[in-house]
């Protein structure tokens, strides 16, 4: 009998993802660390972290997890020990990912709508320790997961995979912890960049009409405004990577509430069942949005499209040199 249709998509899904995302996310870290994207040091620091954090979730999570568990079932790295680690740290750089998404737009919150505070808090050395601080926090916080798993299968007394101990399901302490891992990922992220993003745009109305209000009384309604201009492409970089995150994470939202106020349970074996197919391709989801940053850079920053021509001219350049 063949395998279940979702899983004969994510056996094609997570290969393409790894092939377009690795090289994607590293085209991204390497233009915006040359500085030359007209961003500011303090937004930079916070979308290479943000790459970066990107690029750790394909490795650990698509390559290492996806990709292995499919392709290569009883290579090293299915070692129950190993497999746990892998795990561990699947789930960290996830919420690594998720809560810089956070810190950004909660910059770029402070930057639009308080400009007595912005000249203090959105500098590049707060913006690198809320990133070191996250990063910390992200690894600290799932060290426990890596005792939460049993092998699902022993041969030849070898512990091989990885399967949720059925006391995560019955013991208060590991209840309550993935309670706190449910609320923390993606429910507090998902609602925080909701509620940012509907303050700042509702600053945003508000201020431009104030702003258009007082320049059409002072010189008849001169539109060329480059505090405007500015705000505007912000804006539109603010909104592009939380709607992303928004629209791509939506499903895994919708899937976590039912689990928290129903008697449904994450991981059933059933890939006929709409919820485990739903749980899927949420997940699915989840992946992909590792990926598309890097494309919402190319599309709202010209000055990222002028840089990320020079650094794939620049090897092929070399190449043809090379032939010659």
């Amino acid at each position: 009998m063949g395998q279940p249709v979702i899983i004969q998509i994510e056996n094609i899904y997570y290969p393409i993802l790894a092939i377009v995302g690795l090289p994607a996310n590293l085209l991204t870290i390497i233009i915006l660390s040359r500085g030359k994207c007209g961003l500011s040091q303090c937004i930079t620091r916070y979308l290479v972290a943000m790459a970066a954090a990107d690029l750790m979730v394909l490795i650990f999570n698509v390559i290492l997890y996806e990709i292995n568990d499919a392709y290569f079932p009883y290579s090293f790295l299915n070692y129950t020990p190993i497999c746990s680690l892998n795990l561990a740290l699947l789930y960290a750089s996830i919420d690594c990912s998720v809560w810089l998404t956070v810190a950004f737009t909660f910059d770029r919150f402070v930057a639009i709508s308080y400009q007595t505070l912005r000249a203090k808090y959105c500098r590049e050395k707060t913006a690198a320790v809320v990133i070191a601080v996250v990063c910390f926090i992200s690894f600290f916080e799932n060290i426990p997961l890596y005792f939460a798993y049993e092998p699902r299968e022993i041969i030849d007394n070898i512990p091989w995979s990885c399967y949720l101990k059925t006391s995560c399901y019955t013991s208060a302490i590991w209840i309550a912890f993935l309670w706190l891992e449910t609320i923390l990922s993606p429910f507090a992220p998902f609602v925080l960049i909701v509620l940012l993003n509907a303050l700042t745009i509702r600053h945003i109305v508000l201020a431009n009409r104030v702003r258009s209000g007082l320049r059409g009384n002072n010189n008849g309604g001169n539109r060329n405004d480059p505090e405007m201009e500015n705000r505007r492409k912000s804006i539109i970089l603010l909104l592009a990577i939380s709607s992303n995150f928004i629209l791509l994470w939506f499903v895994n939202f919708i899937v976590f509430i039912c689990v928290l106020f129903t008697d449904t349970q994450f991981m059933e074996s059933n890939y006929n069942d709409s919820f485990t197919i739903a749980e899927k391709f949420g997940y699915m989801l989840i992946c992909l949005s590792t990926c598309t940053n890097t494309f919402i850079y190319a599309v709202s920053q010209s000055k990222f499209r002028e840089e990320l021509k020079i650094v794939i001219k620049r090897p092929l350049a070399d190449i043809t040199n090379l032939i010659k």
